[in-house]
């Protein structure tokens, strides 16, 4: 096999750090590594849903519903790891829940009757793990007076500083990312409250990859941190480095998921 294609169903914020990582693997494997980032994130997933693509970072969520299937023909390849300390070197991030600066909302119990948004229904940090969190409650997407889709964390963001909606939970990475791109933000967001820690986006790669190539692509990821150029693609986007993680890893994933799909979760 001497070409593969990579993709993203990450932020669009992630795009460029996953466009240099193709550069970068392509480089040390002297294999044409193709990144495919122009189209839509739900048409790269089916891509390589159905094969077309052959790696795929992608959110814990449907890592699980992937590998739960009979007989699944994906694996987990490599994940990377934050760095801040409040990751403590972990593959995890956490739903930071957001407000303006300027709001008089402190806590999730604030929230009550307020509109909300979230990225997209089928997202972990976005919707899940809020669910997962109202279900404890003994609550449901009703406790908010407004629900509503905004399509991506940026454009939730976008809405809090607009005051178009009250509060949003932002993947923690994504946030990270939005307030070194546009330190301005930092004047007008607040958190309020943190969802998690959840297990972060994984790698993922088609087992019609041969198995030496798979373990291959591990090893130059896991060392990508030693080498300098590597260390400043990952330093970039504030990932320490990668890790081999295993599906255990994602089992709190798999229990907020379930306990998640006991309540109702609608836009209104």
């Amino acid at each position: 096999m001497n070409r593969l294609k990579l993709t993203s169903c990450m932020a669009p914020n992630a795009d460029g750090f996953v466009d240099a990582l193709a550069q970068y693997l392509s480089l040390k494997l002297d294999k044409s590594i193709d990144p495919c980032l122009g189209i839509p994130w739900q048409d790269r997933e089916s891509a390589f849903d159905s094969g077309d693509i052959q790696i795929c970072w992608i959110c814990g969520l449907p890592y699980v519903w992937k590998v739960d299937k009979p007989a699944p023909q994906v694996e987990l390849l490599a994940t990377p790891l934050l760095k801040a300390s409040r990751y403590n070197n972990t593959p995890v991030y956490y739903s930071d829940v957001v407000v303006h600066k300027d709001s008089k909302l402190f806590s999730f119990a604030d929230l009550e009757g307020k509109r909300w948004s979230y990225n997209e229904p089928k997202s972990h940090s976005g919707a899940y793990v809020v669910r997962d969190y109202l279900a404890n409650m003994g609550k449901d997407c009703s406790y908010f007076g407004k629900v509503i889709e905004s399509g991506a964390h940026q454009n939730s963001i976008q809405m809090i500083v607009d005051k178009q909606i009250d509060a949003s939970a932002i993947d923690s990475w994504v946030l990270e990312l939005e307030l070194m791109h546009n330190p301005q933000l930092a004047a007008q967001l607040r958190v309020i409250e943190t969802l998690g820690p959840s297990g972060f986006p994984p790698f993922m790669i088609s087992k019609q990859v041969p198995e030496e190539l798979r373990a291959e692509l591990r090893t130059i990821l896991t060392r990508m941190h030693n080498d300098p150029m590597g260390r400043h693609i990952l330093e970039k986007v504030n990932i320490s480095h990668f890790a081999v993680t295993q599906d255990s890893d994602y089992d709190s994933i798999r229990k907020m998921a379930q306990n998640a799909e006991s309540i109702e979760w609608v836009a209104t």
